[in-house]
């Protein structure tokens, strides 16, 4: 019984080697946006708040870019398996030109759009008048300049998934690391204008992220290219655009309900979060702490979901169907342990951090209240990840989008309309419901694992010629 779900100490090594550059890229990425975070929170709870509306918005724009790379990287990681670096190569351009589109649509909605949008998370009942101008001039300077970095973000996304997909996780870190500390030097200089600097507050914060994420760019492009003998995807990849009408077309059908299911999960979760921001600015500012905060102890959970992806994606496209379904059962109980562990961490930061924030104390009690019960939860978040991947990773994509997108819109947002709006419930209870729903999610998954449904080779069978990949995990005793 124990190995079925517990690994031999090779496994375990090849995992954390897998995975410890993603949680190094991540922890530092997430302990920078705290770092952020807290330094927006020093100037006070409006421009906070502004930055956070803001960022709600943007996250959907993220999560319709990621969605629209999951579809690509099911193929990818596949390809890479089976030792097909030409398909791998026409997955790429796939993203490319796919987030082209949706960043010239995105643009186009932030700026015809943008404070229609931010208006919906003022309540004018809740906050005074004054404190909802102010906020909403905070998030339109924001917003403004933070539109200058979205186009390097979407670069920097194809680049990556794909690097992921051939098991390099090295480069995307080193590339997340030099452009979070520029973030961080450059966020302390024109946030508060310090060494001379100009002051500029709110927009200082937006600019400084702009910087960053043009330099991450160019480096990751040029260090691809530098390995291009490795990352043999790029080699000619630009030469031309032209993608196998075949290939579209399965991503298309496999990548839809993906794409669907990201923008749509991202619309309701902002949606949720309107939701609470009907208990006014202060509810604003508590879910965006616990939110940054929950983000920061959440990387070994991120971390492990990519692994599960990866790793399961690969093993199917090499036709090793029973390897997969074992590597994903001792991989889920992994990340449950790790993620225990997490939110144990949570759970006993959450009294002292709300506190080193410039906001109200009602905003501190309310985001430690808020921390407490991500913390408690972060397990449960961990295995009902694990199992969303691991059903993406052999193509059961309108799965995924009834598992995700529709349980987010049927059950999880139903209760937090209806506590918001018909109970006088505080944000933190309304909160812990919503989170209760994941218990209901992680059955279903559950009974979808064991059902072994997911477990597909979508790619077809390796060719001879090609030779397979050396798999970034072992089960072999060292």
């Amino acid at each position: 019984m124990l190995k079925k779900f517990i690994g031999t100490k090779a496994f375990y090594v090849s995992v954390i080697l897998l995975i410890v550059p993603m949680i190094v890229q991540q922890g530092i990425t997430q302990f920078v946006n705290l770092l952020d975070n807290v330094m927006v929170g020093r100037l006070g709870t409006a421009p906070m708040s502004g930055v956070a509306i803001v960022n709600q918005i943007v996250f959907i724009f993220n999560l319709t870019i990621f969605g629209g790379l999951s579809g690509a990287s099911i193929f990818g990681a596949q390809f890479y398996g089976k030792g097909d670096h030409k398909g791998l190569r026409d997955t790429f351009r796939f993203r490319l030109l796919f987030s082209l589109a949706v960043l010239v649509i995105g643009i186009l909605m932030f700026l015809f759009l943008g404070e229609s949008l931010f208006k919906l998370y003022l309540n004018e009942e809740a906050s005074s008048a004054a404190d909802l101008a102010a906020t909403l001039d905070y998030a339109n300077e924001y917003m403004l300049i933070t539109l200058w970095g979205l186009l390097p973000f979407v670069v920097v996304q194809c680049f990556s998934s794909t690097l992921r997909d051939v098991g390099e996780t090295v480069s995307p870190m080193i590339a997340s690391v030099i452009a979070i500390l520029v973030n961080l030097v450059l966020n302390y200089l024109l946030i508060f204008g310090s060494f001379g600097f100009p002051k500029m507050g709110v927009a200082g914060a937006a600019l400084a992220t702009v910087i960053a994420r043009w330099l991450e760019m160019f480096y990751l492009v040029g260090r691809t290219y530098r390995n291009r003998a490795k990352f043999k995807f790029v080699q000619g990849a630009f030469r031309s655009f032209r993608i196998p009408l075949s290939l579209v077309k399965k991503i298309a059908v496999t990548g839809t309900p993906l794409l669907l299911n990201e923008t749509l999960w991202s619309i309701g979760m902002a949606t949720i979060n309107m939701c609470y921001a009907t208990r006014g600015l202060t509810a604003v500012a508590a879910t965006n702490i616990n939110a940054t905060v929950w983000n920061l102890f959440s990387i070994v959970m991120a971390a492990m979901g990519n692994a599960i992806g990866i790793l399961s994606g690969q093993l199917l496209g090499a036709n090793e169907i029973e390897k997969a379904k074992d590597t994903v059962r001792k991989l889920l109980v992994f990340s449950v342990a790790a993620n225990l562990v997490m939110g144990g961490l949570i759970m006993a930061s959450a009294p002292f951090i709300p506190h080193i924030y410039n906001t109200e104390e009602v905003v501190r009690h309310t985001a430690t209240r808020l921390l407490l019960i991500s913390g408690a939860f972060l397990p449960l978040s961990a295995y009902v990840q694990g199992t969303y991947f691991t059903i993406r990773s052999g193509g059961k994509t309108f799965i995924t989008f009834l598992f995700d997108c529709v349980f987010t819109w049927v059950v999880c947002l139903p209760i937090a309309y209806l506590l918001c709006n018909f109970t006088g419930l505080s944000v933190i209870w309304v909160f812990f419901f919503v989170q209760l729903a994941e218990v209901i999610k992680a059955v279903i998954g559950a009974v979808m694992l064991r059902s072994g449904i997911w477990a597909k080779n979508v790619v077809g069978a390796r060719q001879e010629d090609q030779p397979l990949p050396e798999s970034p995990v072992s089960d072999t005793p060292l």
